[in-house]
């Protein structure tokens, strides 16, 4: 019973992760300008955030949610901020010399960067909800069952972010110093438009 419920939740992980937004964008251009592992990390601090508010609704936390119904408000205002912050300053990188970072920060500034962004859009835990509850998890469920099911999550969103890492790793090859001018200048337009959306949702 157990592997089908890592699977189901590898699914929904897999599944709430696919739509590329501002975290998808970040692995995709970390991983086109500053090395596959900087992707990687990017997904990794996904994942974590993912598996944190999955975890939430797996464990059936009705307090947390309470809090984040409560402070979706200022939610949407930092993570809009942030997304505000990252576009721009992405926007105006100049890239002189392909193949190397922009900036000194390490893969764990990546990590961090990523788990900030993905952990300040609160209707991810109400996602997490539905879904679950679709899947028939209710609250008798065992301990385990529900362990079983976020390490499913945690798994299936890195795996989605390690694909798209790798597919952004076979073009990477086939840009000029052109190219790499425009992934900036795409990317933190893409960016600040998803700043602006967690503005407008807070109307």
């Amino acid at each position: 019973m157990e592997p089908i419920l890592f699977f189901k939740g590898l699914l929904v992980g897999f599944g709430l992760a696919v739509p590329i937004g501002p975290v998808g964008i970040m692995c995709i251009r970390k991983t086109l300008m500053e090395r596959h592992s900087r992707g990687l990390m990017t997904g990794l601090g996904a994942a974590t955030a993912d598996s944190l508010y999955g975890g939430i609704a797996a464990f059936g936390l009705t307090f947390i949610t309470d809090i984040i119904a409560g402070h979706q408000f200022w939610l949407h205002l930092v993570g809009g901020i942030l997304l505000l912050a990252l576009g721009i300053k992405t926007y105006l990188v100049t890239h002189e010399r392909p193949w190397h970072p922009f900036d000194n920060r390490g893969v764990v500034g990546s990590y961090l960067a990523a788990f900030l962004l993905a952990v300040s859009n609160p209707v991810t835990v109400f996602a997490f909800i539905a879904v679950f509850a679709a899947f028939g998890l209710g609250n008798k469920a065992a301990f385990a069952t529900r362990c079983m099911l976020v390490c499913g999550v945690f798994t299936g969103s890195f795996l989605w972010f390690v694909a798209l890492g790798h597919v952004a790793t076979v073009f990477r090859h086939k840009l000029d110093e052109g190219g790499f001018k425009w992934v900036n200048r795409v990317s933190g337009v893409l960016i600040i438009i998803s700043g602006i959306a967690a503005f407008v949702t807070m109307i």
